[in-house]
């Protein structure tokens, strides 16, 4: 399947047509020249989309990196046969590179507000990688390119002037996402039946947000409610958040599917 049949078949819009394009010269220009090559950051959401696209393009040919294990915005990487992985990822060839930002002990600083004073820098999202909240500060993932640019000129988050020192992935400290467990029964494992037992609300609120397009599962756009889910399913729905179908066994005394979920907070 050439590229224009790839594209057609993958790409839902024209952004994501851009998307997936840029996905695939990248893939292209490691296999041809034998040099490694990656893609910009992307959302959950276009993680997905580029893998489906690479599976049948180029399967098993790339990596998903966000610089430290369950880093929720990645990179796709691909690295030529002579390049180990654990050589890339020590090397400059890395793009993923790590800044400590210190702020003023006053200062109460949101991931809003360093994303916001990096994109007043003039850096487009696909630049900028996870911000970890920490005590005192923040740990940024960005390109590598755009370490010069962020010691030179970023002096403010928010109102607060900030410190910054590169650091190497090895020692970043992400937290835990806040989780809280839940126990549900549903009738079936259709999604409107879960989605609506993983957030607490009515089946039919959950049919109408799935009719919406608010609703996704694994990070794919989830447009019919009578599909069947399967346990280990992330399910996000824009305005109600994200969780995690855990498992789904067992009945209930009334014969309902006892579920459980992650639901994070």
């Amino acid at each position: 399947m050439n590229k224009t049949d790839l594209l057609d078949r993958y790409a839902r819009d024209g952004d994501q047509r851009l998307l997936l394009a840029r996905v695939l010269d990248q893939q292209q220009l490691a296999e041809q020249r034998g040099v490694p090559a990656h893609t910009g950051f992307l959302s959950p959401a276009e993680q997905a989309v580029s893998a489906d696209l690479l599976m049948a393009a180029a399967p098993g040919r790339g990596i998903l990196f966000g610089g430290y294990e369950g880093a929720e915005r990645k990179l796709w990487a691909f690295l030529p046969d002579w390049l180990e992985e654990e050589v890339w990822r020590a090397s400059e060839d890395c793009p993923v590179a790590a800044l400590a930002v210190s702020v003023p002990p006053m200062a109460s600083l949101t991931h809003r507000d360093y994303l916001g004073s990096l994109m007043g820098l003039g850096l487009t999202r696909e630049k900028i990688g996870d911000i970890l909240l920490v005590a005192g500060g923040a740990q940024v993932l960005v390109l590598r390119e755009t370490l010069p640019i962020l010691l030179a000129q970023w002096e403010k988050a928010g109102r607060y002037p900030v410190t910054l020192s590169p650091m190497a992935l090895a020692d970043l400290t992400p937290a835990p996402g806040e989780v809280r467990r839940l126990r549900a029964t549903a009738a079936s494992l259709r999604l409107d039946a879960v989605l609506a037992a993983g957030f607490s609300i009515p089946r039919s609120r959950a049919a109408e947000l799935i009719r919406a397009g608010r609703v996704m599962v694994d990070h794919r756009p989830a447009e019919k409610g009578d599909r069947t889910v399967e346990a280990g399913a992330v399910l996000t729905c824009r305005g109600l958040g994200k969780c995690v179908l855990t498992d789904a066994g067992g009945t209930s005394r009334r014969g309902r599917i006892v579920l459980e979920f992650d639901r994070y907070i």
